[in-house]
């Protein structure tokens, strides 16, 4: 005959069980809004809004494709907030957004407070551009950063060993000092994805490429200094760029606009929170970013 204890135990186990298939259950169906088709009446403006550092590209990329694959949506105001971030997902959301204006529906950016290196990187594949007098933008570079902390494990009595297939195998090592052929090796990667950068700016912004090398060492510009720089179009406001992407459109009246529905919360991101963000992070180091490095307050 089971124990007391036995049916307890059993019982908190099917109960855990349960817990964890709703959870997930909820999961599910809270992580699905706005991800199927655009269903709307009549000529649209959509908004799509890249905020924040970018880590990833999925979801902006998602909601640029509907926006093409849209017959509603006539034309598309791309709201930046960003100082950049990961190279290889600013330059996916580029060619998004040059996929969108290629496909003959206008594409104008607005530029909120920043939208700099990786999120002025993203702006260039627009038809126009606008910022703010204000907007921090420019910072067109490519940054690498690599910690070490040999004298702390030092200090702890800890070593690290390593055993690799070739020399530049654990190139970037936060474990000991970087040998001088690696600073080499990793310059001429940077200045690569730099050289991309700069390329990506002078086609789109129709620059002599020596003019955009010029500005291009990684110092950031006011609206209104980019303006006269050729990296913008004119200065505006959000309302600015949701009217002018309706007649560039070819639409008459008041501008009507769609906004991707957010997606709703789930019972994951109460858990975990961001903890997929500081894994993204971690996971790639080291990692090349086109991302603006100053301590500018967050974005309102």
């Amino acid at each position: 005959m089971a124990k007391k204890s036995d049916w307890i135990i059993g019982g908190l186990i099917l109960f855990s069980i349960f817990f964890l298939i709703l959870i997930f259950g909820i999961g599910l169906w809270g992580g699905a809004g706005g991800e199927g088709k655009i269903r709307v009446g009549g000529s649209r403006v959509g908004i799509v809004e890249l905020k924040g550092i970018i880590l990833e590209s999925q979801r902006t990329v998602r909601q640029l494709k509907r926006m093409q694959e849209s017959d509603a949506i006539k034309a598309v105001v791309l709201r930046i907030d960003s100082p950049g971030g990961g190279v290889a997902a600013s330059q996916e959301i580029y060619d998004a957004v040059r996929k969108l204006r290629e496909s003959g529906k206008p594409v104008v950016v607005s530029m909120g407070s920043v939208a700099a290196s990786g999120g002025y990187y993203v702006a260039c594949g627009a038809d126009t551009i606008l910022a703010n007098p204000g907007t921090t933008t420019g910072s067109i570079g490519v940054i690498m950063e690599i910690p070490n902390v040999r004298g702390l494990l030092s200090k702890l009595g800890i070593k690290y060993n390593v055993i690799k297939s070739g020399k530049f195998k654990d190139t970037g090592s936060p474990f000991r000092e970087m040998r001088p052929e690696e600073r080499k090796y990793l310059q001429q990667f940077i200045d690569d994805a730099f050289q991309q950068f700069v390329s990506v700016v002078a086609e789109n912004r129709n620059l002599p490429k020596e003019k955009v090398l010029a500005i291009a060492d990684g110092r950031v510009f006011t609206g209104k200094q980019a303006l006269k720089l050729g990296l913008i179009d004119a200065l505006g406001n959000y309302q600015d760029a949701v009217e002018l992407a309706w007649k560039m459109a070819g639409l008459k009246g008041k501008p009507r606009i769609y906004r991707v529905p957010k997606r709703k919360l789930t019972i994951f991101d109460l858990i975990f929170g961001d903890l997929n963000e500081v894994l993204q992070k971690v996971e790639a180091t080291p990692s090349l970013k086109y991302q603006l490095k100053l301590d500018l307050p967050a974005s309102q």
